[in-house]
């Protein structure tokens, strides 16, 4: 599974208020489209989008910690435990960050089980998210993010630090910009395009889309431009969502995506991706072109 970056809350009483969170979810945002890649079209007011607002409006962390214990017992929904450890590393709290490292490695060597069907391996990433925060706090932007981007050529990072590189500022959104212009290998700029969509910094908006509109002349495989549009709807401005729309155009007039290679279930890579955009969103691209309003 993949956990990555912002929750908002689906209450009206928080809804003038994000709230962010390692889980890539969003809602309730007046500028920004709802995003999900834990839940299949979250929409304001559903089931889902009230846990969402009741797990990621806790502030305290024992709360939050007691949560993922009890996901992990099965007394609570999988996805309340991801949520409330991904809340917890937000929170930056250095008490919890020993009780997530020893937690990961009782994980890792096999020492806890989760609910039937269940892996709580699911659960590193999120406790690592945990871990990482608290020492960005106390290294600063700058040290944590030259300490990832170090490990990205021998592929020695994962989620957590993704999801961590994605909150940093500073330029960090420009500085993956420039990595993947200069990388030598396709396989080392899927790698930046990977961590660029991570973060929801409008910056990055004409720059996939160039990407999203010639992955060939970008030096990434076709597929791998998937990347690139799931970045532009994470950042989720009305400007970066007509980016995508027209990108999305342009790839179509030119038959960029046309390949039967690329088709997947009985449709082609277009369809799938438009299909996403419902998935992650809940809405077309047209609706929330539409109605969000402009970026500041």
């Amino acid at each position: 599974m993949k956990w990555r970056g912002s929750l908002v809350t689906g209450l009206a009483i928080a809804a003038a208020a994000p709230l962010h969170a390692q889980v890539q979810v969003r809602l309730a945002d007046s500028v920004r489209a709802t995003y999900s890649e834990l839940h299949d079209g979250l929409k304001m007011g559903s089931a889902s989008a009230d846990t969402v607002a009741r797990v990621m409006g806790l502030s305290n962390p024992a709360a939050l910690w007691r949560t993922s214990g009890q996901a992990l017992a099965g007394k609570v929904p999988w996805n309340d435990g991801l949520l409330a450890l991904t809340r917890l590393a937000e929170l930056q709290k250095p008490a919890y960050a020993d009780s997530a490292d020893q937690l990961m490695q009782r994980i890792m060597d096999g020492g806890v089980k989760g609910p039937p069907g269940i892996d709580p391996g699911d659960l590193i990433e999120p406790l690592r998210a945990v871990v990482l925060q608290v020492e960005r706090a106390k290294v600063g932007d700058a040290a944590m993010r030259a300490r990832i981007l170090d490990a990205v050529p021998g592929g020695k990072y994962g989620l957590a630090d993704a999801w961590t590189l994605g909150r940093l500022g500073g330029g960090t959104s420009d500085t993956l910009m420039t990595l993947f212009s200069t990388a030598p290998d396709e396989n080392l700029k899927v790698r930046y395009l990977t961590l660029l969509s991570f973060s929801d910094d409008p910056v990055a908006t004409p720059f996939l889309a160039a990407i999203y509109e010639s992955p060939d002349s970008a030096g990434i495989p076709p597929r791998a431009a998937t990347r690139a549009s799931d970045a532009l709807l994470w950042i989720g401005t009305k400007q970066s969502l007509e980016a995508l729309a027209a990108a999305r155009d342009i790839a179509r007039q030119r038959g960029i995506y046309d390949a039967a290679t690329l088709s997947r279930g009985g449709y082609t890579f277009l369809e799938n991706d438009s299909s996403a955009v419902i998935s992650r969103t809940g809405r077309w691209l047209t609706d929330w072109i539409g109605t969000l309003k402009a970026w500041p």
